[in-house]
């Protein structure tokens, strides 16, 4: 029998230019340099509770592999799903990320395609998913050069709650005002394509090489009969959001980890024969693949969001532009 339990994991705060100094609503802080980005469960993760307090996530699943990652995982030692804030306050770099076989080829072992909830958005609030219906790779390029490719993308607004779903292969960017959290698969590769004319290095000849142009970007459509709690459900993750006045009893099969986050209020996790978590607004909890089961307690009302790996043949969502 294994000896791990549910994990609570410190945040690692991202500076970036286009980010916030204040992180209320989600943390009650205010910091001197800009935060764009709050990673939750990323290799370099701390665990905070326990025997394995002070290790990384990545050092678990190095050592516990499956019993950790789950059968559904790709690979046996590596955490699947990276899951972040993002506290944008103006306008990202345009940017594209490889699909797995690009990632692949260039050393790394995912590509990343990825969600975006908008759990905040200020009125007027944009992002722009793929390139503007008829416009060619080399408008495009020519556009960065010339120094107005914000003007060939696809701008729509958002609202709070939507979700956004973006495959690898999008052109895409992030306007300011909003609050996102992001689930991905755990991939760094970003090629940025233009920056505005800031003065940053630019991947224009790995980026253009990643673009694909019949992206399945968008706002995901809810169906009558899906089910309410779940936000998107794809190839690789599915993520849900609930409200939860009561304690909510949760089994966990051997495919997949889950990944808890507290997105309101706070809370305890439970597990048979380990000690209870407590967790608010903007920390996540991993339960190992292995953990049988939990049960999440609301002190006294808590929204979270969980994020598990899919099993079985999973489509892409149906999205919408505009």
């Amino acid at each position: 029998m294994s000896d791990l339990y549910p994990f609570l994991l410190l945040p690692i705060f991202d500076d970036r230019p286009w980010g916030v100094r204040d992180l209320r609503p989600i943390y009650t802080k205010v910091v001197k340099e800009p935060v764009g980005e709050s990673w939750l469960t990323w290799s370099d993760s701390c665990i905070a509770n326990g025997p394995f307090a002070g290790r990384t996530l990545g050092e678990i699943a190095q050592q516990y592999r499956r019993d950790l990652v789950g059968l559904a995982a790709v690979y046996e030692d590596r955490f699947p799903l990276l899951v972040k804030f993002l506290f944008p306050a103006e306008k990202l770099s345009v940017q594209v990320h490889p699909d797995d076989a690009g990632a692949q080829r260039v050393g790394q072992p995912y590509g990343k395609t990825e969600c975006w909830y908008v759990l905040h958005a200020q009125p007027g609030a944009q992002v722009a998913l793929g390139l503007r219906p008829g416009t060619t790779l080399e408008e495009f390029e020519t556009s960065i050069r010339e120094n107005h490719a914000e003007e060939l993308l696809n701008w729509i607004n958002v609202h709070s709650g939507d979700m956004l779903y973006v495959t690898a292969g999008t052109v895409h960017t992030i306007g300011g005002g909003m609050i996102l959290v992001e689930t991905q698969q755990a991939s760094d590769i970003t090629y940025r394509l233009y920056d505005y004319g800031r003065p940053r290095e630019l991947h224009i000849k790995d980026g253009m090489a990643a673009i694909k142009l019949d992206s399945k970007a968008g706002k995901v459509v809810r169906n009558t009969g899906d089910d309410p709690n779940v936000l998107v459900r794809s190839p690789f993750f599915q993520v849900e959001k609930m409200k939860l006045r009561e304690p909510f009893q949760a089994s966990v099969t051997i495919e997949s980890p889950h990944i808890v986050v507290a997105i309101d209020g706070s809370g305890i996790i439970e597990s048979a024969g380990m000690e209870p978590i407590s967790f608010a607004k903007g920390e996540a909890v991993v339960v190992p693949a292995c953990v049988p089961g939990y049960t999440i307690k609301p002190q006294w009302e808590l929204e979270v969001m969980r994020m598990s790996l899919p099993t079985g043949s999973v489509a892409e969502p149906q999205t919408v532009l505009g």
